[in-house]
């Protein structure tokens, strides 16, 4: 297959919503979660609920976009949608549970934080968070509905903000570039001042056998 002849890469867009829309089931959220595998930091989930008459342009996974586009577009997004809300889940829960778990509480506690309340909820993955509204888990969701591609980019640039200012207090690590994952100055970091309180001690290297 020639490079004219590759399928392009289709852009996220409304139809799920709009199809749960015509069915009565309305608002919808969109939900997605970051940070599942750093070493450090937690797992950060964001909801969103968009005006179907005021969506931004320039949507997509969040990991399609450079961090200046997703700065730009948690802007518009922030600005146009009926409702957003994240939350986080600490390393020290993550600790204490496992990553799913937590990834899961966390997007249920996005979805709670709603200033308006869903009556639909679509979710990035395989796994349904415990909802008080019925809701699907669409794989790769953040790459094929729009609510769920912004929210990946609220999470996103909500939790980088987090490490951003982590890398303040604790300098050395990294976090303002890694944003905790295991890069060569982080372990390095690690090997040299050992783990902060924010480190995930059940993630490889960080455990203890």
């Amino acid at each position: 297959m020639t490079p004219a002849q590759k399928p392009r890469k289709t852009l996220p867009d409304f139809a799920a919503e709009a199809e749960l829309r015509r069915k009565n089931l309305w608002p919808v959220a969109g939900v997605d979660e970051v940070g599942r595998g750093p070493l450090a930091g937690p797992v950060c989930a964001a909801a969103v609920i968009f005006d179907p008459c005021n969506i931004p342009d320039g949507l997509n996974d969040s990991k399609a976009m450079s961090p200046n586009s997703r700065e730009i577009a948690f802007a518009r997004i922030v600005e146009s949608a009926l409702a957003t809300s994240f939350a986080f889940v600490t390393a020290a829960e993550i600790d204490a549970t496992d990553i799913r778990k937590a990834s899961l509480k966390a997007m249920a506690q996005a979805v709670a934080g709603l200033s308006i309340a869903p009556a639909y909820v679509l979710v990035d993955g395989r796994d349904l968070p415990r909802l008080s509204c019925p809701g699907s888990a669409i794989v790769k969701g953040d790459a094929k509905s729009l609510s769920i591609a912004a929210a990946s980019i609220v999470a996103k640039v909500t939790r980088d903000g987090l490490m951003r200012r982590l890398a303040e207090e604790y300098p050395g690590y990294g976090f303002e570039t890694n944003a905790g994952y295991g890069s060569p100055r982080h372990l390095a970091a690690l090997a040299a001042l050992g783990p902060t309180p924010y480190h995930r001690m059940s993630f490889a290297p960080l455990r203890r056998n």
